[in-house]
């Protein structure tokens, strides 16, 4: 029977499957540390209050990242290369979501401007990463290793969340709101097809590697396509809301340690 929690445990199960999804995650969150790490160091001198959440952000990214390479570890496989159109925030980039790295690579302080546009992004992928963790704990969340792992990662993708709705709606009394709205808008209706496109990709290659049959690729793919649809005509909304959030000051505080089992 096709389901989501029978395709995650089948990824998990291969350790062909589970080393491309973990390079890919680690990959990702290693990509999103630096950025946020970058960020932090050149946020304007009128932000100066702001730069510790961003640098707890970048910390807490660069964990995750450790955290699936310590998977891999566990299970004796390397990380593999990731292919390029599994490359979310690169692909993000290149269709100008969030700020460029040759801009991050300089040493000229940002903006303030630049600062709520990587708010605005943020909150638009921060809403996909929560949602994907949550989807993963619900899914894989009682397995042994990764079970810990997802749970961890779940309650940081959360707290990142509740900071960009915090973070925004004060900018938001500050005279930013026709700015951060523009942003979110542009950036969400960017993000569902750059989902959409990795989504496929990484199908494509799972279907490969776990031997599918075209039926089942086909159904797949048709899922993506039709959760592309739906946001497209209206779904992509839930990334542009704020709403103050019940965790205050979510990254107010240093990073939570890796436990020894991933360290």
């Amino acid at each position: 029977m096709l389901s989501a929690r029978s395709v995650f445990q089948e990824i998990v199960g291969s350790d062909d499957a589970f080393r491309l999804f973990c390079s890919i995650a680690a990959g990702g969150e290693a990509q999103g540390g630096w950025e946020n790490g970058r960020i932090a160091e050149l946020a304007p001198h009128s932000m100066s209050a702001l730069a510790p959440k961003i640098a707890r952000h970048g910390a807490d990214e660069d964990k995750h990242g450790r955290i699936f390479h310590a998977l891999l570890k566990k299970r004796g496989l390397d990380p593999v290369e990731v292919p390029a159109d599994t490359d979310y925030t690169m692909l993000l980039e290149r269709r100008g979501v969030g700020l460029g790295h040759r801009r991050l690579r300089g040493g000229e302080r940002l903006t303030e401007r630049e600062i709520v546009v990587y708010l605005a992004h943020s909150r638009v992928t921060e809403q996909r990463a929560s949602g994907q963790m949550n989807t993963l704990v619900r899914y894989l969340g009682d397995q042994p290793d990764i079970g810990r792992a997802v749970r961890m990662i779940c309650r940081d993708e959360d707290n990142h969340l509740a900071y960009c709705h915090e973070e925004l709606l004060r900018l938001a009394a500050r005279g930013h709101a026709r700015t951060i709205h523009a942003v979110l808008r542009e950036s969400a209706l960017e993000e569902i097809r750059v989902y959409r496109d990795v989504g496929l990709a990484v199908m494509e290659r799972m279907g490969r590697l776990l031997g599918w049959p075209k039926g089942r690729s086909a159904a797949l793919a048709a899922g993506i396509h039709g959760l592309y649809a739906y946001e497209r005509a209206g779904g992509w909304r839930r990334s542009v809301s704020l709403t103050m959030p019940e965790r205050r000051n979510a990254l107010g505080g240093p990073a939570t340690p890796l436990t020894a089992e991933f360290a």
